[in-house]
């Protein structure tokens, strides 16, 4: 057996600093190493190896459709650190922290009309003549100029990004500057957007019901009126995670939603349930199965059903005109068994298939055609299925709709933002299929904290750690949540050698009373004092492993012991309509 290779320990420490640099995107993935000579593959009939080809193709594909963030400048992360270290946290907590602003409304100082700023991109317009090389570099060309485009609007209408701003994060003349704002810079995510919209008659726009605005942004909304099927194509609202919103929140954003977007269907939906413990009962960590209660499917299908019957009737421009509509079919699947879509669940649903699951042709002469097919054959033709998108941003639940609906795990589903990478197709019924989006970090005037603390970006990708857990500690009173003794606390006080005169003196209760000053700084040195984290050769408090940990908490809700508990994401309050 062929021996490892001797590193020493700083060898061993730049291979773990290299591999988090290539997880967080800041430098490129090295070249793969060279193959083992000792080892013997295994080939098959043609003599090429087994599984290298497919565990090659597998791993370009994943690294091809990474997400892509904008890199925070070294003086930027350098000077949050130290602010987090200068800064006390006002205690107690004010009341109008627990308000979150309008994230779905420009911010002042900006010149232009909002909408005109910040877009998502638009797939370019193509013809049947070009090549493949061709269409793709018109949809780099264009992507370039809207990366430039939006970039030059950040900065342009929220200067505050890099200066700070806000009443409650500042103290002596000094604040905490905000995070810019990140979106995704990645292409090829973006045309799985394109490919979904494309393909879908009815699209769901998944929304966390703790903040619905903040998971559609008018950018979104923009796009999904422009498209090129927008007069063939319905939205339906989904808000999910009910459960750890309550049913008050949940009812007071649906109303808001509706007075928001009229004629749009809001819809409530909760994707997971306790599981029922063993008899042994020895397990006291509280597990959860994909679940989708009877009364919130009855409520999806029958949004469905109502959107689908839309479908099927002709425009108003076609009603008024008898000539157009004497020749007017829909362009959706007519006949679809609804009572099978709302008892379909368990093992016999959720077949699983490759990219837009396309129908197989009936007629040779149709398997001829290119993937788009002929326009006007096309048009004429009724579509097989009924197919129904799901989009929205990382971490709102669109997988775990997908295995609650289903009854049981079909697609992978984790609390980590980014876990689905491709497009995924599964037939819900043989009348309907269901193609779930990864998710996109759409343009908004949002701070990068907020997104974090949100659950939509992942926090292996976030190096301004500090920062994040000073805007929450804003909001909340960590060290009261994670109950932790003050650092200063940890040593003897020294001894007050200054003279004072008569009565003077101030007791010790009053001292005592007034209590040290937090800082976020001080939060991570005593959350890492706890668990006993310290670096490898200073022996200090890990600060960065307590920053990661503590933020990981904060958004996985472990810091709650209560699923119904208010949750970071709870603390804005649903405006009136």
């Amino acid at each position: 057996m062929h021996r490892r290779k001797p590193i020493s320990a700083k060898q061993r420490k730049e291979q773990l600093q290299l591999k988090r640099a290539v997880k967080r995107g800041d430098v490129p993935a090295p070249p793969p190493t060279k193959p083992d000579r000792h080892r013997k593959a295994r080939r098959g009939p043609t003599g090429l190896p087994l599984g290298s080809a497919t565990r090659n193709a597998a791993a370009e594909s994943t690294r091809r459709l990474e997400s892509s963030f904008v890199k925070l400048p070294p003086a930027f992360l350098e000077r949050t650190k130290v602010l987090a270290s200068t800064l006390p946290l006002t205690r107690p907590i004010p009341p109008e922290a627990a308000i979150l602003s309008d994230v779905d409304k420009p911010p002042p100082g900006a010149d232009s009309p909002y909408d005109s700023q910040l877009t998502c991109p638009r797939r370019p317009k193509w013809r049947y003549d070009m090549s493949k090389k061709e269409v793709e570099a018109n949809e780099e060309g264009l992507f370039k100029k809207w990366l430039a485009q939006t970039d030059a609007a950040l900065d342009l209408g929220h200067p505050a990004a890099h200066e700070g701003s806000g009443d409650i994060i500042k103290a002596d003349h000094q604040s905490m500057p905000h995070a810019p704002t990140s979106y995704e810079r990645n292409l090829e995510v973006w045309r799985q957007l394109w490919r979904v919209t494309e393909i879908s008659q009815i699209i769901l726009v998944l929304l966390d019901s703790r903040c619905p605005t903040l998971h559609f942004p008018p950018t979104l909304s923009a796009y999904l009126s422009g498209v090129s099927n927008a007069s063939r194509l319905r939205i339906i609202l989904v808000l999910t995670k009910v459960d750890i919103a309550g049913p008050d929140r949940a009812a007071a954003w649906t109303r808001y939603l509706n007075a928001r977007y009229p004629g749009v269907r809001v819809v409530q939906v909760e994707s997971y349930t306790e599981k029922h413990p063993d008899a042994e009962g020895s397990s006291k960590k509280r597990m959860y199965e994909p679940h989708l209660p009877s009364a919130f499917r009855q409520t999806l299908v029958d949004a469905l059903r109502e959107t689908h019957h839309e479908l099927l009737e002709p425009p108003p421009a076609v009603r008024s005109n008898p000539d157009r509509l004497a020749d007017w079919k829909p362009r959706i699947k007519s006949e679809v068994d609804w009572d099978a879509v709302l008892n379909a669940h368990g093992n016999h649903v959720g077949q699983a298939v490759g990219g837009a699951a396309a129908p197989k042709p009936s007629k040779p002469e149709e398997a001829n055609a290119t993937a788009e097919g002929n326009a006007e054959e096309e048009d004429d033709s009724e579509p097989e299925v009924l197919t129904i998108g799901l989009i929205g941003q990382p971490n709102v639940g669109k997988s775990s709709l997908l295995n609650a609906l289903f009854g049981i795990p079909k697609v992978r589903a984790s609390r980590t933002p980014g876990k689905t990478k491709h497009f995924q197709t599964l037939f819900w019924t043989p009348d309907v299929r269901l193609v779930d989006c990864p998710g996109l970090v759409f343009p908004n005037y949002v701070p990068m904290e907020t997104q974090v603390l949100s659950g939509i970006l992942p926090i292996s990708r976030v190096s301004a750690i500090p920062l994040c857990i000073y805007y929450a500690a804003c909001l909340l009173p960590l060290e009261k949540i994670l109950g932790l003794a003050h650092p200063s606390l940890a040593s003897p006080p020294a001894a007050d050698k200054r003279t004072w005169r008569e009565g003077m003196r101030p007791h010790e209760s009053q001292q005592q009373q007034k209590g040290p000053v937090w800082t976020a700084m001080d939060i991570l040195t005593a959350y890492a004092n706890k668990k006993g984290w310290v670096t490898a050769k200073a022996g200090r408090p890990d600060v960065n492993r307590a920053g990661n940990a503590s933020a990981c908490a904060l958004i996985s809700s472990l810091l709650l012991h209560d699923r119904s508990s208010i949750h970071v994401h709870a603390l804005a309050r649903p405006p009136r309509p």
